[in-house]
């Protein structure tokens, strides 16, 4: 079925292309043209069913009000919400998203780039794999406006909105020690250079070294990010067997937990009896499970809402370049029954700041 044009439009209406377009495009006041006239057009563009050229309107006006997400994982439930809101936010302010995950892969985050940028988006939301900033750096010298999520480049200073990774990990795991633990178990997962990864690790390590507990680095597991359950196997049964048995595990994201709970289920073990088990990253299947799995809560919608608002700042500023700004959100500790002894009982807690 052939496409309706701003030709099919002036003809049946007996007037000329450029009118047409003039009106469609809001400039039709300020041409001179009538509000009779007007109306004329858009009821006719109506009737014709007219759609826009997005690609050849982003030609004319060098913006196409199209907006990049590139995600390290959209299976991930964490990277799923986030994207949704993302989607809303934009929408709100007109702009369509072009939905991307890199799966973690440095060499697929770059093809992602170029492709959004031959797209002539407005801009860009990425959560990278912290891998390599040449790609960065990259969108900088383009002049592509772009807002980093969740993972950042410490030697930039670039846009970004996420949260105190470090310090969220840090009263993560002061809990299960103010609870009586002491044999801590981390498990991550690969590639463990992302930022945020790295801060909860490190957040993790400086809770124990605080409290005088002796790191071992028998505690740390790291997981494939192609192979989690396969991973998640192996570390578990590495971390519950002799001479090495933790009573508490640290999942750092809230897919590895998922994982670990499937391997307690099917080898029976109880949490937190035979061990307690937290994740980075709530979700809501946490709060059903026997018994709810505390864990560190991420506030996914305003991430996605300052990122959004952030970025299209960038978009409309008109100045060469523009500041940049680094937005760091609250987390909740969300304490549950999976540590045993809680504190307070089913009851959100405002996580510490330094």
């Amino acid at each position: 079925m052939k496409k309706t044009s701003l030709n099919d439009i002036a003809k049946s209406l007996g007037v000329s292309k450029t009118l047409v377009s003039m009106v469609l495009n809001g400039h039709g006041t300020k041409n001179g043209i009538s509000k009779q006239t007007q109306e004329r057009v858009h009821a006719k563009a109506r009737e014709l069913n007219y759609k826009p050229n997005q690609i050849a309107r982003g030609l004319r006006t060098g913006k196409s009000n199209t907006i990049g997400l590139i995600v390290a994982d959209i299976s991930n439930p964490f990277y799923a919400k986030l994207a949704r809101h993302i989607e809303h936010y934009s929408s709100e302010a007109n702009y369509n998203v072009i939905f991307c995950s890199s799966e973690e892969e440095p060499h697929k985050e770059a093809e992602l780039l170029d492709m959004l940028a031959d797209r002539q988006i407005d801009g860009i939301i990425l959560s990278a794999t912290g891998q390599d900033s040449n790609q960065i750096l990259k969108l900088k010298r383009d002049g592509i406006p772009f807002v980093l999520i969740d993972r950042y480049y410490p030697r930039l200073n670039n846009n970004f909105v996420g949260v105190d990774n470090f310090q969220s990990a840090y009263n993560l795991t002061d809990h299960l020690i103010r609870l009586g633990y002491s044999r801590i178990a981390h498990l991550t997962v690969s590639p463990s250079h992302a930022s945020s990864l790295r801060d909860r690790y490190k957040g993790y390590r400086a809770a124990l070294k605080d409290a005088n507990i002796r790191y071992s680095s028998q505690y740390y597991q790291e997981v494939s990010f192609e192979e989690p359950e396969a991973g998640v196997t192996r570390a578990i049964r590495e971390l519950l067997e002799p001479p090495h048995i933790v009573n508490a595990i640290f999942a750092a994201n809230n897919r590895l937990a998922v994982t670990a709970l499937e391997v307690f289920n099917k080898w029976n073990i109880k949490i937190p009896q035979d061990v307690a088990l937290v994740s980075f990253d709530d979700m809501d299947l946490f709060k059903f499970c026997f018994p709810p799995i505390t864990a560190v809560a991420q506030p996914i919608q305003e991430i996605g809402r300052h990122a959004v608002e952030l970025l299209i700042r960038h978009i409309e500023n008109k100045e060469k370049n523009p500041p940049t700004q680094q937005i760091i959100l609250p987390t909740k500790l969300e304490i549950r029954r999976s540590c045993g002894n809680f504190l307070t009982p089913l009851e959100t807690l405002p996580i510490k700041t330094k």
